[in-house]
């Protein structure tokens, strides 16, 4: 599976949760979660992606500068054709180009460094990223709307599911 259809396959993930969550759960505080929602984190996954999609053609991208969203993490409706314009952008924008990623991990200064890096470089982050956000959202789900049926490798590495596969191969 190429970095395209991985993005791809990450974004239909999370548009089966956001379709098929109560409106209620979707804003709804998970206690395990330190109080935040599943739209919350829905939301702050898919802003890494519309930075990404966002701030391609100037070739300098800086996940700091979100806009935190509050419809995107309250309104399903957003958050669902927002997963679709995602998908419809990384589909017909899979070509490579150079970009810088500017970072601050200061808590005393606002310096920022500029790193090099390039678009699938960033697509590859960020798939990394959504998964780890999906496995607390699959926490958060197991609470509040165990009703949804996830796919099994939600929230799971593409290596953790072939090492998974590997060990019962050879327990066999």
């Amino acid at each position: 599976m190429n970095l395209i259809d991985a993005c791809k396959d990450i974004l239909d993930q999370l548009s089966i949760v956001v379709r098929d969550i109560k409106e209620e759960d979707f804003s709804k505080e998970v206690s395990t979660l330190n109080n935040s929602t599943i739209g919350q984190h829905i939301r702050h996954t898919l802003e890494f992606f519309i930075c990404l999609k966002n701030n391609g053609a100037s070739g300098i991208i800086n996940y700091d500068n979100r806009d935190h969203d509050q419809l995107m993490e309250t309104d399903k409706l957003v958050a669902l054709n927002i997963i679709n314009e995602l998908s419809d952008f990384f589909t017909s924008n899979n070509g490579n180009k150079e970009m810088k990623l500017v970072a601050n991990y200061s808590f005393n200064n606002d310096h920022v460094e500029f790193i090099e890096t390039n678009f699938l470089r960033e697509l590859a982050y960020n798939i990394e990223h959504a998964i780890h956000h999906m496995a607390i959202i699959k926490i958060g789900v197991k609470e509040v709307a165990g009703y949804i049926k996830l796919p099994a490798h939600f929230g799971v590495a593409i290596s953790t599911i072939k090492f998974q596969k590997a060990k019962l191969a050879s327990n066999k």
